[in-house]
């Protein structure tokens, strides 16, 4: 079985879709394929579905879900010429809950988090041509916001969270990457979009200032620090950090060293400051 969540909800087993149309058998899909290979309590499911105002009928009603899903991978192990594979040994019950076996297929943000951890590695050792490739790789598994196509109760809506906030990491290390390797010129436009996406994200917004500043924009990259702290104050009622207020600083006095400045909230990149 092979899953997708890096994007739009894809489940194929034997290469054959199995997800539903019904939004809340969908729900219960993606629930079981981010925890794919793990048992997923029958309480969390239920809780994933109604949050604290189930029906009398929750699990009968979660049954019949079940029992709709198991159609689907019946009918593709049918298709795909494997029927003696039954769909209860895919989708198994177990005591408390329901596992969705892989049985060795490829789960997309598990391979996210290994690319990702590779590129992290890369630049921890200082190899930034490798960093940016292999984060450039990992970043490349996702085809828009994670699970845009399913409706996410609690549950779904917390791993979806984290499943964005590594995303963000990855990219933050990547562009701290290229700006390493002097690609600043080119990571203007991404940084253009991103600053506006992500208004009280300091770390990209110190990029978006270096690579503005080496591009001899010093006026717009100093422009950027200035919205960034009117947002700040207005929305927190907070200064940006110690470290945007040096580059800033820096890049006002045009100080030789400005544009070898570190970038606030690079390094390892993977707690990123005051998104917004």
């Amino acid at each position: 079985m092979d899953i997708e969540v890096l994007g739009s909800l894809s489940v194929r087993e034997n290469g054959i879709p199995i997800v539903p149309t019904a939004p809340k058998p969908r729900q219960v899909l993606a629930l079981l394929a981010l925890n794919a290979d793990r048992v997923v309590p029958v309480s969390t499911l239920i809780e994933e579905l109604w949050d604290d105002n189930p029906p009398r009928s929750a699990r009968t009603t979660l049954q019949t879900y079940i029992l709709q899903l198991r159609e689907l991978i019946a009918g593709a192990l049918l298709r795909g010429g494997d029927a003696d594979t039954g769909a209860k040994g895919i989708l198994a019950t177990l005591p408390g809950g329901y596992r969705l076996q892989t049985r060795g297929g490829t789960i997309d943000h598990q391979e996210f988090e290994r690319r990702a951890g590779a590129g992290y590695r890369a630049m921890d050792a200082e190899d930034h041509p490798a960093a940016a490739r292999k984060l450039s790789d990992a970043l490349a598994l996702w085809t828009g916001p994670a699970l845009a196509d399913v409706q996410a109760g609690s549950r779904i809506a917390l791993e979806v969270s984290r499943l964005e906030e590594s995303r963000l990491c990855a990219l933050d290390q990547r562009i701290e990457a290229d700006l390493r390797l002097s690609h600043h010129r080119g990571l203007l436009s991404e940084l253009t979009v991103l600053v506006q996406q992500f208004p009280m994200h300091e770390s990209l917004h110190g990029q978006f200032m270096l690579a503005l500043y080496r591009s001899g924009r010093r006026g717009e990259a100093l422009n950027v620090y200035q919205r960034l702290r009117t947002t700040l104050v207005r929305e927190l009622g907070l200064e940006p950090s110690a470290a945007l207020g040096r580059l800033q600083r820096g890049i006002l006095m045009a100080h030789p060293e400005a544009g070898a400045l570190a970038v606030p909230g690079a390094g390892s990149g993977r707690r990123p400051v005051r998104t917004g």
